[in-house]
């Protein structure tokens, strides 16, 4: 024998306030404006390269200096050269990503019709 289901008023309560929060259906924007979207991230991406270079540059110059204050000692011209090798490094992925990045953006807003 089947029992009727009976709903309390929990259970009507949580009926409707799950139907008043749970949205609808999204629908996708047509004309909606991407462009600031995609100025927004390359603004961000130039700026983060830019700094990211600023810092390369600036160990660069520190590794200079290390390297001609080293007196000959081995172990500071050692770290010296260590410094130079990785702020190069450093310089030389962040004008690759930011290469990458824009590359990117490139295909992605022909890709989307930009």
């Amino acid at each position: 024998m089947f029992k009727k289901i009976m709903f309390s008023g929990y259970s009507l309560l949580f009926i409707i306030i799950t139907s008043l929060i749970v949205p609808g259906t999204a629908w996708a924007v047509t004309n909606g404006n991407i462009t600031q979207v995609e100025s927004f991230i390359k603004s961000i991406i130039t700026a983060l390269t830019g700094i990211a270079g600023l810092v390369a540059t600036a160990f660069f110059v520190i590794g200079g200096f290390k390297y001609i204050t080293s007196s000959g000692n081995p172990h500071n011209l050692e770290h010296a050269k260590r410094t130079i090798v990785f702020s190069a490094l450093g310089l030389a992925i962040a004008i690759g990503a930011f290469v990458l990045s824009n590359i990117v953006a490139s295909l992605a807003s022909s890709a989307f019709g930009g």
